[in-house]
Parts: C-alpha cells; structure tokens; sequence
C-alpha cells in the first residue's frame, strides 16, 4: 500500500528527520505536534494554551489531508505534569466539543523545546465519493 508525505504549511515544520503526517490509505499518522506557530515561534503560555496551539497544528494538517477534528480516531498525549491535566483537559475540550476520540494521556520528564505537551494522533480521512 501507498503512503503519501501530508505537509500543511498552516503547521510548523517538523523539527527534525520526521514528517508532519503520513497517509496510508484512508488512514494519517500525525507525527507528535508541538506548541509551535506555524513560523516554528513557540506558542506564550502555560498548558491550556499550549495545548490549544498543538489542537490548532493539528486541526491544520488534518485539514490539508481533508479531514477534521471530528475525523481523529486515536490521540496520544504526552504532558510533562499530570498536575496540569484539567487546563490540558479544559483546551481539549474545548477543541473537540462532543467528539470524543480514544485517547491515551502519559506523563513523560521532558518533551523537546521544553515544551509542557506533545500530541500524536490518527485521522480516519473520509474517502472522497
């Protein structure tokens, strides 16, 4: 099978050798995305906002593949303080309202750039008609 490179230029680089996303049928793989502006500026703020610029990258590259938020299927986040989870939560919610993917939260000691979380996740991307 097929795997197609998704780059959106809405979302900051990958900051290494990785891509942003890989489409390998009608499922994309994000890479982790970081609170990062689509101009690789770090996002200002603590973890609420933080988490909302990752959902934003997200939202982005999920929107060059043609999909949505509503489309993710599985996310994995990585939070360097679980004693942060209600602001991580609180953003979340806030971006994916009623839809309520599987997801994975994991504490890790250190995330690149220091940032406070990293996100990856799967977009089940609807097959054109």
């Amino acid at each position: 099978m097929t795997s197609i490179v998704i780059h959106s230029t809405e979302a900051p680089p990958a900051v290494g050798p990785y891509v942003q996303a890989r489409q390998v049928g009608s499922l994309l793989f994000l890479s982790g995305q970081l609170p990062l502006t689509k101009d690789g500026v770090f996002a200002t703020g603590g973890m609420e906002q933080q988490t909302a610029q990752v959902i934003d990258n997200i939202r982005a590259i999920a929107h060059t593949a043609g999909a949505a938020l509503t489309d993710v299927v599985k996310v994995t986040a990585f939070l360097t303080d679980l004693q942060q989870f209600d602001a991580y939560n609180s953003a979340y919610i806030r971006a994916f309202g009623d839809h309520k993917p599987a997801r994975t939260t994991i504490e890790v000691s250190k995330l690149p750039k220091d940032a406070l979380v990293e996100i990856e996740c799967i977009i089940a991307v609807p097959i054109s008609q």
